[in-house]
């Protein structure tokens, strides 16, 4: 019998099995005291390369701490890159490491709230960042981070149908052979170019929808829907500095990819912190406009 490669529901299946679980828990605290999206300004390239340039120093000035935070990812990477080829899913690893875009905003919520505190003159340290986290915004952040996931398996069913309708369904003999009927064959051709036309729609979804809202739901009481509605917006005011940031990332998570994913470790914090000074560039801090109040025990 001629084998093929699985259908990634099988295994991406077993690990968000409890994650949906996992909503109604937090459901009470999907409430917004912002009712609308709040004032947004146009943003530039300008702003884009300042955003990159203070993100770098915020990676630098808390290296050790955000380092720790984010080493769990490159783990996974990596252990989900054996899994595909224990599984016979070469196929399966380039889009799989695509896909870790479309989850990147969701994996560097504990950068944003770094920032947000040293930009409030607070104590910075991972820990601080994750326990802040346990606040009333985690629900809203935990379910848009669920429609990530979502786009994540539906981005993946994608490239198992495109290399099904071209080198397979069959599964490669080796990664070898798999790599010379890519680059050498018109069916490995049009699987190159179908992946990245269709990755490139999927990438643009998650760009649009989580540009700020991650970090608005960070910093501000504001639901799921006002989150993604203000994203929209500042992606409609300024879409060639929404491009730029978009082909920017694009470029540095491929870099930071390329060798086992361990350049993430350096690449996904810089990102992570440049994603809140965008942020905050394009929608500047309003007193009352359900700006997050912290807890000091009144």
């Amino acid at each position: 019998m001629v084998k093929t490669i699985g259908n990634p529901f099988t295994w991406i299946a077993g690990a968000i099995a409890g994650t949906g679980r996992g909503v109604g828990a937090v459901a009470e605290s999907l409430g917004s005291e912002v009712t609308e999206p709040p004032r947004t300004r146009h943003i530039t390239r300008a702003d884009v390369r300042e955003a990159l340039k203070r993100g770098y120093a915020d990676f630098t000035k808390f290296r050790s701490d955000v380092l720790f935070l984010v080493a769990i990812y490159p783990v996974i990477g990596i252990v989900l890159a054996y899994m595909a080829f224990d599984q016979a899913l070469v196929p399966m690893i380039f889009p799989l490491a695509a896909g870790f875009c479309l989850l990147g905003p969701v994996a560097a919520v504990g950068l944003y709230e770094m920032s947000r505190q040293h930009e409030s003159s607070e104590d910075v340290s991972w820990g601080s960042a994750l326990s802040s986290l346990r606040a009333r915004n985690v629900g809203p952040v935990v379910v848009l981070g669920l429609y990530l996931l979502g786009i994540f398996i539906l981005w993946m069913f994608a490239a198992y149908m495109i290399y099904s309708w071209t080198l397979g369904p069959a599964a490669p003999d080796s990664a070898v052979t798999f790599l010379n009927d890519v680059f050498a064959t018109p069916a490995g051709w049009a699987m190159i170019l179908l992946g990245i036309g269709v990755g490139a729609v999927f990438a643009a979804i998650v760009l649009v929808i989580s540009l700020v809202s991650f970090p608005m739901l960070i910093d501000r009481n504001a639901g799921v829907p006002v989150a993604v509605a203000t994203s929209l917006k500042v992606a409609r005011q300024s879409p060639t500095a929404v491009a730029m940031w978009g082909f920017m990332v694009a470029g540095l998570m491929v870099i930071g990819s390329a060798p086992l994913f361990i350049g993430l470790m350096i690449i996904l914090p810089w990102l992570g912190h440049a994603t809140w000074h965008l942020y905050r560039a394009a929608v500047p801090r309003e007193e009352g406009a359900g700006a997050r109040q912290e807890d000091h025990g009144a």
